[in-house]
């Protein structure tokens, strides 16, 4: 099967003005400014099937925003190849522009003094869409993202959360194949992250369309990618599973219980590493070999209940990654 996103040695370099503090700094800038080059994406190669959830990960500054954009044509790459859906996106032909689509969760479509239904009926004007599919697609969005009354008001009276999921209405009106999603739940609440998270895996098994996911709430991750990518300094640094890449950087298996008494020190120090003592609860990483004696152990406690046993949180693994590649980068 053909992947429907390819990128092969994909390279954006950024020529941006650089000057001291001071006046005379200033002045000098005037009559002959200072350049340095910044590469923001550098060698980096993947590719992504119809239908897969990907998450983009990376620190800031990682080149996941940049990347994002040379995929959906708003930025040309200084070097290397990128095909999406079978186009160039620099080239922005209208058939690849009807098969993306682009939700940024710091920039709005919306606008800000008209109700958000307004820019719908623009987007299906701007896109072609026909009237009955518009109907049919707006009443079913509107229906998943409880935003029927919601949509009337105008932006500026919404709060984020509802502004985000009308921003998902405007941005999926016209079917597209290939949903990039950079920080969609960014600011949200709770319930309003879980709520957009359902919607986003319900259209991708709905409608087979492509996700990728730029996220600093690792639980978007977590609950929606089956696959991550993961970038710093504009490079590739893992493409798999959660569960490999957890396997790799914190192989250790994290076991929690609360009991009303728990083991000494001493004991304790045989079952694992201690991560957390407190109020009754013990939370202690234990070697895979070593978790049916642990688990054992920990039952017997006094009064024993709530036990878990699970992969260290991906927070916890992908600060251990990025310590590691920054302790790395001398030696590179």
């Amino acid at each position: 099967m053909e992947p429907v996103v390819e990128v092969r040695a994909l390279c954006k370099q950024f020529r941006v003005p650089r000057r001291e503090a001071g006046l005379g700094a200033a002045l000098r800038a005037l009559f002959r400014r200072q350049y340095t080059t910044v590469e923001a994406v550098r060698e980096l190669s993947f590719s992504l099937g119809a239908g897969e959830r990907v998450g983009f990960l990376g620190p800031n500054g990682a080149g996941k925003t940049t990347t994002l954009k040379m995929l959906s044509g708003l930025l040309y790459p200084s070097s290397g190849a990128v095909q999406v859906a079978g186009h160039v996106p620099a080239q922005r032909a209208p058939e690849f522009l009807r098969s993306i689509s682009l939700v940024m969760g710091q920039k709005r479509q919306l606008s800000w003094d008209l109700p958000a239904v307004d820019t719908f009926e623009f987007n299906r004007v701007v896109f072609d869409i026909d009237a009955r599919d518009y109907r049919r697609r707006l009443d079913e969005l509107v229906s998943l993202l409880a935003v029927g009354e919601v949509m009337r008001r105008p932006v500026r009276q919404l709060s984020l959360g509802e502004r985000m999921k009308c921003e998902l209405v405007a941005a999926l009106l016209h079917a597209p194949r290939l949903l990039f999603l950079d920080e969609p739940t960014i600011g949200m609440d709770v319930a309003m992250q879980l709520s957009i998270r359902e919607f986003v895996r319900r259209y991708n098994v709905e409608h087979g369309a492509t996700v990728i996911l730029t996220s600093h709430y690792m639980e978007d991750v977590a609950a929606l990618c089956p696959r991550i990518l993961v970038i710093d300094g504009g490079q590739l640094r893992f493409d798999g599973s959660i569960e490999a890449l957890t396997r790799r950087i914190r192989p250790l298996r994290r076991a929690s219980v609360r009991a009303d008494s728990l083991p000494s020190a001493e004991a304790l120090a045989g079952m694992g590493r201690v991560v957390e003592v407190e109020g009754g609860r013990l939370v202690l990483d234990v070697e895979p070999a070593r978790v049916p004696a642990v688990v054992q152990a920990l039952i017997a406690l006094p009064g024993a209940q709530d036990l878990v046993v699970q992969d260290a949180p991906l927070e916890e693994v992908m600060r251990e990654l990025f310590r590691r590649e920054a302790g790395a980068e001398p030696g590179r």
